[in-house]
This record gives structure tokens, C-alpha cells and sequence, in this order.
């Protein structure tokens, strides 16, 4: 283990970024396959996350990112519980794992449980030494710290079972977007791919939206019409026409584009197939709002001059993070680097 080097990882994740640019046959066949498993990872999908990963690991930004890590002297072994929900979500906590030099004991989300293995057999094929920094693992045990991924109520029985030993530990998050009533049709197109990528399953989706009262919106329904075939997808289908019931039933004013529904409501995380508004009047009300929920905010969309401890990005940016976009704004390499 001692042979790895800081130069060896950032080639060895450079290949790993040309494998995600032109996967071989193996890898495509293991994209077209992947709904058969999880009916939301449809191959358009996975493309984007793999695509978002190419972005991730290519141009400098890997040399600028391993200019703040140091690796491990005594490796430690961090236990990772990954989520689910989109495609290889998990692989940001394991690249900062084996970035800081330290071993990475996985333990898969049944939802995920083919992809990411397969993109780490391919870093291994590319660098042989890291084939003992990767342990797959069904129960966790003999770990020297934690980075788990869940929701609300999982956090709680993480907290209960790793409360004693370093962690980090993910709840529930949602993300947002502030319009201002200037935005482009580009921009609210932009907008849709925050709001619909991976069916608007991820914590960096947006959830809801600020609007300038009296805003007309058709102003933001017609750019989106281009996402209209989302509607084709089965189970986003059957969230839309549920929810939509459910309004009708309970006469719940809400509006209605054919695939998305927009209801007023003071909650940050919607169901599926619904997108939550508020109308504000002035600015920094909204800014107050927002920053006395930043916990609960993975970042913002919005081309307003907003002052938060959240990040703040540009329509369309949200579902392609940087390597130092670190999930909760908490920097894992901080982490890492300070458990030795």
C-alpha cells in the first residue's frame, strides 16, 4: 500500500475518466442492462451520470484538487454505506477514500449494485495497487470511521451504531431555485435539467422553486416542454397521476403542464412529479428563508447575487459537481486527512 503516490492516483483517475469517455464493450452492455435492475437507471440516465463523472475527473481539476490531500501515513479503513438512488452516487465518497491513500470497506445499495463495481474493477485494472484500498462488505465491521448516506429516519440508526467512532453522516436534502422573473428560455430550460434529471430523484435535484410575485407561469411551464417525454417512463408516470389525484380529490389548487405538477406549498422536499413554489417580494426575505434552512439545502440555482453558506449555481449546473462540491457542504478530505 505504501507504493501508492499522489501521482500514480491522479493518472490512474485520469485513465478511469478516458474509460468513461469510451467504455468498452463490456461496460456498454452493463449500461444497456442497468433498468433491468433498477427501472430508474434507463440508459439515458446512467449516460448522464457517466457523463457527470467524465466532467468530474477530466482537465486540471484533479491536480488542483490533490493539492489540498495528504495520504494516509497508517491507511485507515472507512466504511462507506452508499445510497442508492441515482446512478454511482456513491463514487465521490470512495474516490476521496482512496485519494487520502485509506481503504474503503463498501457496502452497496441493492438499488446500485452492478455499476459501481464495475467502474472500480476498471480503476483496479488501471492501477493494480489499489486492488487492497477496495473491500466489498455485507455487514460493516473492524472499520475506523464512517461516511454513511440515508435518509432522515436511517440517520438516526446510524448515528445509534457509529455514533462512537469518526463520521459523517448524510440526512435528507433537497435543492432550490430562486427565480428573479429575468430568466431566459435558455435559462429555464437549463432550470428543467436541475428540476427532471435522474427524474428529479437526487438531493441536488430542485425541489422547489421562488417566485417574484406575479409571475405568470407559462413563463416557466413552455421552456420546459422539452422534458415532456419523461412522462414515457412508467413509474414517473404513476407518481404524476397519483399525485395528481390526490390534488384533484382534496381540490388542492395546484398547476398542471401534463408532466409535472406546481403546487403552493412552504415545504422544501415534493413528491414525485411535483415541484413546491412560494412567491416572495423581495429578495432578501427569500435569502433569510433560505439560510435558516441550510441545513437542510444541498445548494441553490439562481442567477440572484444571493449571500448563503450554500452553494449558489448557474440553471443547469446543479447535477455536475466538482470534486470539491462536496454532499452537505462537508469536506470529506477534511475529514479524512484528520484522522490521522
Amino acid at each position: 500500500m505504501s507504493s501508492l503516490t499522489a501521482e500514480k492516483l491522479i493518472i490512474a483517475f485520469k485513465k478511469l475518466s478516458l474509460f468513461l469517455d469510451q467504455p468498452d464493450d463490456k461496460f456498454k452492455n452493463l449500461i444497456l442492462s442497468s433498468s433491468n435492475n433498477n427501472a430508474w437507471f434507463t440508459q439515458a440516465e446512467v449516460e448522464r451520470a457517466i457523463s457527470s463523472l467524465h466532467f468530474m475527473l477530466s482537465g486540471d481539476d484533479l491536480e488542483k484538487w490533490f493539492e489540498g490531500i495528504k495520504l494516509s501515513r497508517s491507511p485507515k479503513k472507512i466504511g462507506l454505506i452508499l445510497a442508492g438512488n441515482i446512478p454511482m452516487v456513491g463514487f465521490h465518497d470512495v474516490l476521496c477514500v482512496l485519494a487520502t491513500g485509506n481503504i474503503a470497506l463498501l457496502k452497496l445499495s441493492s438499488s446500485d449494485d452492478k455499476l459501481l463495481p464495475a467502474l472500480l474493477a476498471e480503476l483496479v485494472r488501471i492501477e493494480p495497487l489499489l486492488s487492497d484500498h477496495i473491500i466489498y462488505t455485507e455487514r460493516l465491521k473492524d472499520f475506523d470511521a464512517i461516511i454513511a448516506t440515508g435518509s432522515n429516519n436511517t440517520s438516526r440508526y446510524f448515528e445509534y451504531y457509529f455514533g462512537k467512532v469518526p463520521h459523517i453522516i448524510r440526512k435528507n436534502r433537497n435543492s432550490v431555485a430562486v427565480l428573479t422573473g429575468a430568466e431566459s428560455t435558455v435559462e429555464i430550460e437549463a432550470l428543467g435539467h436541475d428540476i427532471f434529471d435522474y427524474f428529479g430523484l437526487g438531493c441536488r435535484n430542485v425541489s422547489k422553486i421562488y417566485l417574484p410575485e406575479g409571475y405568470e407561469i407559462k413563463h416557466f411551464f413552455e421552456p420546459l416542454e422539452v422534458f415532456q417525454p419523461i412522462f414515457n417512463h412508467f413509474k414517473y408516470n404513476n407518481n404524476y397521476d397519483y399525485n395528481k389525484s390526490i390534488y384533484l380529490v382534496n381540490a388542492a389548487k395546484h398547476f398542471d403542464n401534463g408532466f409535472l405538477l406546481l403546487k403552493e406549498d412552504a415545504s422544501l422536499p415534493s413528491p414525485l412529479a411535483v415541484l413546491y413554489f412560494e412567491y416572495y417580494t423581495d429578495l432578501n426575505t427569500v435569502e433569510q428563508t433560505l439560510r435558516q434552512q441550510e441545513e437542510q439545502i444541498q445548494c441553490v440555482v439562481s442567477k440572484a447575487n444571493l449571500d448563503l453558506n450554500i452553494p449558489v449555481l448557474a440553471f443547469g449546473q446543479s447535477q455536475e459537481p466538482r470534486l470539491w462540491d462536496y454532499a452537505d457542504n462537508v469536506n470529506t478530505i477534511e475529514f479524512l486527512n484528520g484522522l490521522d
